[in-house]
């Protein structure tokens, strides 16, 4: 039974540009994904047709429809091919839901990647059915660290890059996507928006994290506008002892903070799980997914 992990995705820096006529934004951003501490499974069984079973503790009011990015994913996938398939798949979720860490998108690419095992399908064909599923789903897919850039369908993996020792946080409060970016072009959207070429190789977390504290979210102001927790959780990190740097991920609600190493970045984990019960709160490590 093929099984795959659906890790949370990460971005280190966003940048936005202005809305274009198709309604889209051009994006520039490097992603990682978390360990398995920070991640759904997807697993699929051999069956006559498809269905959807969805478990774990993230699972309260998911949909099992058509509208499931897992089920959206395998149904992309026959038409694709031109012929129907089953499977009996499995979402045990455990990320929590619109929260800038790609957990839909993360799902839809666990799925693929099981179904193109389970039915043998070749992967350039996978590939073309991601693009639409959703900006974050190609990069999904592909699970290394990259530069997601275009709408999201341009994925650009970037080699040479230490794993970064992080905690995510997450608030319990939704943060949808669209209204996030409608109040970034309120406010105007970035003008000198231009994609990076590529990161420069670095060896240490602390050279790294140097180099992203240059860098921003675009999205953090109208999204912290919309949801001031996100703001408390901001404020948090940044005073958390031995944090080297917080941001928002995503279109948000989840927050990181980025340490120089694995130790620092559990006893943090551990203080703010203390001081904070009903956050969603993890300590991982960010880099290629495992």
């Amino acid at each position: 039974m093929p099984t795959s992990l659906a890790p949370a995705k990460v971005n280190l820096f966003l940048h936005v540009g202005t809305v274009q006529k198709n309604g889209r934004h051009p994006l520039d951003s490097l992603v990682m994904f978390a360990g398995p501490e920070a991640a759904d499974r997807v697993s699929a069984e051999s069956a006559d047709t498809l269905t959807l079973c969805v478990a774990g503790p993230r699972s309260s009011g998911l949909e099992v429809g058509g509208d499931n990015l897992v089920l959206s994913a395998a149904q992309a996938l026959c038409v694709a091919e031109g012929r129907s398939h089953g499977a009996a798949l499995t979402l045990d979720k455990h990320l929590p839901v619109a929260a800038g860490i790609g957990g839909g998108s993360a799902d839809a690419g666990a799925t693929l990647r099981v179904l193109q095992k389970l039915w043998s399908l070749e992967r350039d064909l996978v590939r073309q059915v991601a693009v639409p599923l959703g900006g974050d789903v190609p990069v999904a897919l592909e699970g290394r660290t990259a530069l997601m850039q275009g709408e999201g369908e341009q994925v650009r993996p970037q080699k040479n890059l230490p794993r970064l020792p992080a905690v995510l946080v997450n608030p319990a409060v939704d943060c949808p996507t669209g209204p996030v970016f409608r109040a970034f072009d309120a406010e105007g959207g970035i003008s000198a928006f231009s994609a990076l070429e590529a990161v420069p190789e670095m060896r240490s977390p602390e050279e790294l994290i140097a180099w992203l504290a240059h860098q921003r979210n675009d999205l953090q102001s109208p999204a912290v506008r919309l949801v001031p927790a996100i703001g408390e959780v901001l404020d948090v990190l940044n005073v958390v002892p031995r944090s080297r740097l917080v941001r928002m991920s995503g279109s948000g609600a989840t927050c990181f903070a980025l340490f120089a190493t694995d130790d620092d970045a559990q006893s943090a984990a551990r203080d703010l799980e203390r001081a904070h019960p009903k956050w969603w709160i993890r300590a991982t490590s960010l880099g290629d997914a495992r």
